[in-house]
């Protein structure tokens, strides 16, 4: 498999002249996701976890709705990228024909694809999942987070998600992409993987807060998603009507709550 972390050659020029050396950038390579031989999307991501990418993508995209319904799993290496190669057990096959469709992701875009307006605006699977979380809790996660990020350390350039376990308190997981929903996609399949209750705990991303990643977090029934950047507008009605509740802003002292307080069991001794 390709590294996720390439040396790319550069020259760097300062006030006082210039000089030549290389920098640490993040490889970015077309991933195609096939079911039963037929291209369902092409998403440009990082070349690292791929076989979680292809679950995540499988159940944040509902096709499945467990890892049980994917008969194979094969990450096959091409020329340019790779091929997801996944063949469905009968009764997906038979749906994900008749609702078919083909897109090309760009790392940055999260909804490629919808034909409609009222498909982007469909409401979230409601998330009734009850939770208690310390804002110290909060706190402690976010700082434990930079650690986990070993590409981001290099290079600068990559989004993480990750996923605290109340039960354990700490992280069960942790992913990353150049795409913040690819890395989120990249954790879903992880937990989904070891068999991990999401409910049990609340994922923590690096990035701003778009609609995207409220659905896929509603998809698989996590209460809470905190993230370091402020949410989009419909990202926060989305976070509203799916019950989750939405940390944004979030720092390792502070962080602010817009949807659904009642999950954040004290408040922090800030003004």
């Amino acid at each position: 498999m390709r590294s996720p972390v390439i040396r790319a050659k550069r020259r760097l020029i300062g006030a006082h002249g210039g000089a030549e050396g290389e920098r640490s950038i993040p490889a970015e390579v077309p991933i195609a996701l096939t079911y039963d031989r037929a291209t369902y999307a092409v998403m440009m991501a990082s070349p690292a976890d791929l076989e979680d990418f292809a679950l995540g993508f499988s159940l944040s995209e509902q096709i499945i709705q467990t890892p049980a319904e994917i008969a194979e799993l094969d990450v096959v290496e091409m020329p340019r990228g790779y091929e997801l190669r996944m063949a469905l057990k009968h009764s997906r096959a038979a749906e994900l024909e008749s609702r078919r469709r083909r897109i090309a992701g760009p790392a940055g875009c999260g909804l490629c694809g919808i034909e409609s307006l009222e498909a982007a605006i469909r409401p979230p699977k409601r998330v009734e999942a009850k939770l208690a979380v310390p804002s110290a809790t909060i706190f402690t996660a976010m700082r434990a987070l930079d650690k986990f990020q070993v590409m981001n350390a290099e290079t600068h350039a990559v989004h993480a998600a990750g996923f605290w376990s109340l039960e354990a308190n700490r992280y069960a997981a942790v992913r990353e992409d150049v795409g913040r929903h690819n890395a989120l996609d990249k954790l879903i399949g992880a937990l989904a993987r070891a068999d991990a209750d999401a409910a049990k705990g609340f994922i923590a991303m690096t990035s701003r807060v778009s609609i995207e990643l409220v659905q896929k977090t509603a998809v698989i029934g996590c209460p809470m998603l905190v993230a370091v950047s402020a949410p989009t507008s419909f990202a926060l009605e989305a976070a509203e009507a799916a019950n989750i509740t939405l940390v944004a802003v979030a720092r390792d002292d502070s962080f602010e709550v817009f949807t659904h307080r009642e999950r954040i069991s004290q408040d922090a001794h800030v003004t």
